[in-house]
């Protein structure tokens, strides 16, 4: 499908924040993911930073700014965010566990909204903890249908291999056993953006002693039952 607006540095500029949306990105990868050429990509990126509209880490790797987060809490609603409650709610009634959706900020993954399990022992993760993107079934999903370089790059130092990402996009699930925390067990699917990148993971978690050593089998069906309902949503925002 034409995308074209007929502006073409307009459509230019579009095209390095959606390739920004998948996460820290190089100049090379940025070149590659939009198919311009380098310097027209440097120049607009380097725009891009003027106005805030995107960063650099401290890795000098391009992030999307601080000034989208202004817009669009000017604009009144995050959706994602304004879909989740009721969503998170639900999943954490069919499975008994605390829910969680979590967003890729850089080198870590946060919590922008949750569900608690409410008595009992559980998983608390308040909104906006920092969690490592080395370890767990959200970041898995967070990192799994990334490109091949960012691929790489994630399983550094990672608690999980490259068989368990294959895994994670064949079934489209991740599930995890004690890899952020011992005693401690998830499952998580991608929540998806209009643009059909992974923007994030809705997850449950809780115990290895109730969601068992096989909590994908318990818990992967309503759990990506979650996540399509909130991709769903986010289509809907762009119609």
């Amino acid at each position: 499908m034409d995308n074209s607006s007929g502006v073409g540095v307009i459509d230019k500029a579009a095209h390095v924040l959606d390739a920004l949306e998948a996460g820290p990105t190089t100049l090379a990868q940025l070149v590659a993911a939009t198919g311009l050429a380098r310097p027209t990509v440097h120049r607009l990126a380097l725009a891009l930073v003027h106005h805030r509209l995107v960063s650099r880490d401290i890795q000098g790797r391009f992030v999307l700014g601080s000034r989208l987060v202004e817009l669009a809490a000017a604009a009144g609603e995050d959706r994602l965010i304004a879909s989740a409650g009721p969503v998170l709610m639900q999943l954490r009634d069919a499975t008994g566990e605390s829910a969680q959706i979590f967003r890729r900020q850089g080198d870590w993954r946060v919590c922008v909204a949750s569900a608690e399990r409410p008595i009992g022992l559980r998983d608390t993760i308040p909104v906006g903890t920092q969690l490592s993107m080395k370890a767990g079934s959200a970041a898995q999903v967070l990192l799994a249908w990334e490109d091949h370089d960012r691929l790489l790059e994630g399983l550094q130092a990672a608690r999980f291999t490259p068989t368990v990402l294959a895994g994670v996009r064949r079934r489209g699930w991740g599930q995890s056993l004690g890899e952020r925390e011992p005693g401690v067990a998830s499952v998580s699917a991608p929540v998806r953006g209009p643009s059909g990148r992974v923007i994030a993971a809705v997850s449950i978690s809780g115990p290895i002693e109730r969601l068992t050593r096989q909590p994908g089998r318990l818990h992967a069906e309503v759990v990506c039952t979650a996540a399509r309902v909130l991709t769903e949503a986010l289509r809907k925002t762009s119609d």
